[in-house]
């Protein structure tokens, strides 16, 4: 997708330049915040397509932005850090990130994961789902709506993606790295902490109880299938 409007926050001008640099050679919009007070300004001003977030900044730090950001909002959002182990993979996904890139990265990974965020899967696949009804869970998967005991649910496209190929398998186990990649991008395929943390997010907004799933059953070693009332 070129065009799209970037927001890059990071408290080091050298790496802003840089990337404002290789995202404005690539045909996209940039804008810049050096904060987390500050990339919430211009979050609400230049309403970004994708936000590239920094987790260690003064102030407001990377975590408490995105959490903010991604209330009421669907903006893609990639996390860039130094960190690289799995607790704070997972803090970032959990705060509401799309996606984590680990510094030092090289331009070409950035713009492939970008180019993976801004992808969105068509809102109605012909060869896919079209409706799911029980007695307490529909879905409208045409017009990306949910609806709990009869009350609307929102769920992010990362979060509709994954729920619709689940249901797209008629109750057959998924593999990891197949949800990964219809969900992510052919690029992706061994991060399974991300489908963690986006299956428990899921989970609790469908699940009558989450800790005990009736739709959303992991298949260990192997992935995750969608059973049907009665298909245990």
């Amino acid at each position: 997708m070129s065009g799209a409007k970037i927001l890059v926050v990071d408290d080091e001008p050298q790496i802003r330049r840089m990337m404002r640099a290789t995202l404005t050679g690539s045909g996209h919009q940039v804008d810049e915040a050096r904060t987390g007070e500050e990339a919430l300004e211009k979050f609400r001003a230049f309403l970004p397509d994708l936000v590239l977030l920094d987790l260690n900044m003064p102030g407001m730090g990377g975590l408490e932005a995105c959490r903010a950001m991604r209330v009421g909002s669907d903006v893609p959002i990639i996390i860039l850090t130094v960190r690289n182990a799995e607790k704070e993979k997972v803090e970032a996904l959990d705060a509401g990130a799309d996606d984590y890139v680990s510094k030092p990265f090289g331009m070409q990974e950035l713009l492939a994961r970008i180019r993976a965020a801004l992808r969105r899967t068509p809102s109605s696949a012909e060869s896919g789902p079209h409706r799911f009804d029980s007695k307490d869970l529909e879905i409208d998967f045409d017009n990306r709506r949910v609806r709990v005991n009869e009350k609307n649910v929102r769920l992010t496209p990362k979060e509709f993606d994954l729920l619709r190929h689940l249901v797209s398998r008629g109750g057959r186990p998924v593999p990891h790295r197949e949800l990964l990649q219809a969900v992510w991008g052919p690029d992706y395929g061994d991060e399974t902490d991300y489908l963690r943390v986006f299956i428990n997010h899921l989970r609790k907004k469908i699940e009558p109880d989450p800790a005990r799933p009736k739709y959303v059953l992991t298949e260990p070693w192997v992935g995750y299938r969608f059973a049907t009332p009665g298909e245990r």
